[in-house]
């Protein structure tokens, strides 16, 4: 949990975001029970009580893991929620685990506006990017 929060924190700084100023998170989300309730549980460090706020959707779902190029695939997904005001969807979603209590985008893309996005990319051994985006 120590790695996201910190990758999470760090964008945020970088991007020169407070927390609130995110609309949408794309999220690692390879939906296995562990990497989705540490992802979730650093969300919620990260974001306090906005995190529950934040439309959160795993494209992955879409397009699978697909390593190296995932992040670039996440990347336009971002740019597209933030273009068009729509955040798309974790497709193929089932029942909801109650320790991944955020607003879950299921199954069918929804409209909103979406003024900065940030994306989570973790792998094993503590290789962790986050990446923002924001409207100009």
């Amino acid at each position: 949990i120590d790695g996201p929060t910190a990758a999470m924190r760090a964008c945020l700084a970088d991007a020169g975001f407070n927390p609130e100023d995110v609309d949408y998170l794309n999220a690692h989300g390879t939906g296995t029970k562990a990497n989705d309730q540490i992802e979730t549980a650093a969300i919620k460090r990260v974001f306090g009580d906005h995190a529950y706020k934040l439309s959160v959707s795993s494209t992955k779902s879409m397009h699978a893991h697909c390593l190296g190029a995932s992040g670039a695939l996440e990347m336009i997904a971002c740019v597209m929620a933030i273009r068009e005001g729509i955040v798309p969807p974790t497709a193929n979603f089932r029942e909801a685990d109650p320790d991944c209590d955020l607003d879950i985008t299921p199954n069918v893309a929804r409209e909103r506006k979406v003024r900065a996005a940030i994306s989570n990319g973790f792998a094993f051994g503590g290789t962790n990017a986050v990446l923002a985006f924001k409207a100009v």
